[in-house]
């Protein structure tokens, strides 16, 4: 009976969400550390998975980190998924540099052809980032960071180039529609991510012109994907491979590994309002650690549960199990 109901609870979350879309394509940019953790190439996944379906257009995949393995990483989730020309770039100056304890990306480096042999070779993150919102209509992109706030406070503080006249923070308040940050700890906590370039989290989210949404950290620790997707048979993919290789290295994923990054990336596609409900406010940084200040009219807001995490997880890992169409 157990089994019976769980088929059936699954079988309802993928009709619901297989509904659920916007009126127009999201333009998305995904700004991601993919490295010191693997929840980043479930966020991939889902953020192609998604595209395949009509309802979102991926601009470019940005790295906050600048270790050798991540664009090549990067380069290898996109070819599987056919999606070989959205661009690749990375920050060229002072940027975190982390690997993956459990080297993942050396095996998917190992097992997958790729034409990127070192993030040093792709082009530069802020000078992407304003090359693509220069020449998008305006209000209309989405950036989802998963990762460090690096590219985004160098891109605030960029100045008028051969792409636009335009500051960077006046050309973010032109062409983007709004942020979603997996980022922070809700009400009050100590996250990764922000922590990581603290100095860089604090300038983002005091000047940042546009709305920005967290998902904080707490979110992504109640939703465990993973199992289903190892024990996929029919599925032979870089999101599979990276799941089994590092899964079994930690009793703490026994159950399936915390889904932070995704939770973001399905937000800001398919938006908030179907999955979780919203705390209105603005978050303050000091030295890394966040607080909350409740404000009807504040420019933020944080996630908090409405829809059941291990529902969540189930849509989450229906997503990281779409098939590839690259060679």
């Amino acid at each position: 009976m157990k089994y019976l109901l769980s088929v059936l609870s699954l079988f309802i979350s993928l009709y619901t969400t297989a509904q659920i879309s916007r009126v127009q394509k999201v333009s998305l940019i995904l700004d991601t550390d993919i490295g010191p953790d693997y929840d980043d190439v479930g966020a991939m996944a889902v953020m192609h998975a998604l595209a395949d379906r009509g309802e979102v257009k991926p601009l470019a995949v940005i790295a906050s980190n600048k270790n050798a393995l991540v664009a090549p990483t990067i380069e290898i989730i996109n070819n599987y998924f056919g999606r070989p020309e959205i661009p690749v770039a990375a920050p060229k100056g002072k940027a975190p540099d982390m690997g993956a304890p459990q080297k993942w990306p050396e095996m998917l480096l190992a097992k997958y052809p790729h034409k990127i042999k070192s993030t040093d070779e792709v082009p530069d993150a802020v000078e992407t980032y304003r090359k693509i919102l220069a020449s998008q209509p305006d209000q209309s992109v989405t950036i989802v960071t998963v990762g460090f706030l690096t590219n985004l406070s160098n891109l605030l503080n960029s100045g008028p180039d051969k792409f636009s006249a335009l500051s960077g923070t006046d050309l973010v308040k032109r062409k983007v529609k709004e942020v979603v940050a997996m980022a922070g700890a809700f009400p009050k906590g100590r996250e990764f991510n922000v922590m990581i370039d603290s100095v860089a989290s604090e300038n983002v989210f005091a000047k940042w012109p546009t709305q920005i949404t967290f998902s904080g950290v707490e979110i992504g620790n109640g939703i465990k994907t993973g199992l289903k997707l190892i024990a996929n048979e029919s599925l032979d993919s870089p999101v599979k491979h990276v799941y089994a290789l590092a899964i079994p290295l930690s009793k703490n994923d026994s159950e399936g590994r915390m889904s932070w990054d995704q939770t973001a990336v399905l937000v800001a596609i398919r938006g908030a309002q179907h999955y979780f409900d919203l705390k209105r406010g603005k978050i303050v940084i000091n030295g890394g650690t966040n607080e909350w200040r409740d404000d009807p009219m504040g420019p933020h807001a944080y996630l908090t549960q409405k829809m059941g995490f291990k529902e969540l997880g189930m849509v989450i890992e229906s997503l990281m199990m779409q098939k590839g169409s690259g060679k």
